[in-house]
């Protein structure tokens, strides 16, 4: 096998050959499958080294998966290329297409039964979301996106919630996803596509001192690794007053709370923001 970055090239070239659809995602699933055996095994090329250049290839091989998902295999190789987009430092190599992959790995009913990985997903590639190239995917791709995510607490076979997480989610934080449609929440132009029951759990969740404590850091991170997120009064404005007209009075809160400790805006903008809205 090589490195990692062999095995995609592999991958690369398989898909750019001249063999029928079919053959070609055998051929790809074999190698994915290699591939997640020497991830595993810690052999080169582990996980924490994945390259940015892979997302593409993976991105193009879960098309095909979508096309010709078998369940003959309890390590199926779309699981696989999802594990390894969700460790993926790639946000440079974002590809649009992801977003069909994610609508619909996102959902309960798919067979890969992989939520928890395409939620993280959702939050790696979260600056993409407002690019240029997403500038002209239609709005009800949008919506139909965050429909998908729905509430990110709840994952697959809806798991309790044990001290604010739900079990068995591995490194999944939702609140790092809830963070990302708190930036969707900021967007005057996306914000509309919110339902509250994006939102569900978390109200509940920083209705207690430990819930809101867990919500300003995972904003405190995403801002931290994602330049320019709400970094202005008037976003926080328009992420209050849509979380407002969703009733999500609890997370207003604690967005108000973080953004006074974060030193955005002036104590002006943290009365009105306290002041105006139903």
């Amino acid at each position: 096998m090589g490195t990692g970055d062999m095995a995609i090239s592999w991958i690369t070239g398989i898909l750019n050959s001249r063999y029928l659809e079919d053959g070609r995602y055998l051929m790809a699933s074999h190698v994915v499958r290699l591939l997640g055996k020497q991830l595993d095994s810690g052999g080169p090329g582990p996980i924490s080294d994945v390259n940015h250049t892979w997302v593409a290839p993976l991105v193009r091989f879960l098309l095909m998966c979508e096309k010709f998902h078998t369940t003959d295999s309890t390590q199926h190789p779309g699981s696989i290329a999802l594990r390894i987009l969700s460790t993926s430092p790639g946000s440079a190599h974002f590809d649009v297409t992801i977003l069909s992959i994610l609508t619909s790995a996102l959902l309960p009913t798919h067979p890969l039964q992989s939520r928890a990985m395409a939620l993280k997903i959702f939050h790696i590639f979260g600056p993409r979301w407002f690019s240029r190239p997403i500038e002209a995917v239609s709005g009800r791709e949008i919506e139909e996106l965050l429909q998908a995510v729905g509430d990110p607490f709840q994952l697959t076979s809806d798991p309790p919630l044990q001290d604010g997480n739900p079990a068995n989610t591995a490194d999944y934080d939702p609140m790092m996803a809830v963070a990302v449609l708190i930036e969707f929440a900021s967007s005057n132009r996306r914000q509309k596509h919110l339902y509250r029951s994006n939102f569900t759990s978390c109200e509940e969740i920083v209705s207690t001192e430990e819930g809101r404590d867990a919500f300003g850091r995972s904003l405190d991170l995403v801002r931290d690794e994602w330049l320019g997120y709400i970094p202005d009064p008037a976003k926080i404005t328009a992420a209050v007053g849509r979380l407002r007209e969703l009733q999500c009075l609890n997370i207003v809160e604690a967005v108000i709370a973080w953004a006074q400790a974060a030193g955005i805006g002036s104590p002006q903008d943290h009365e009105t923001w306290r002041s105006t809205g139903p």
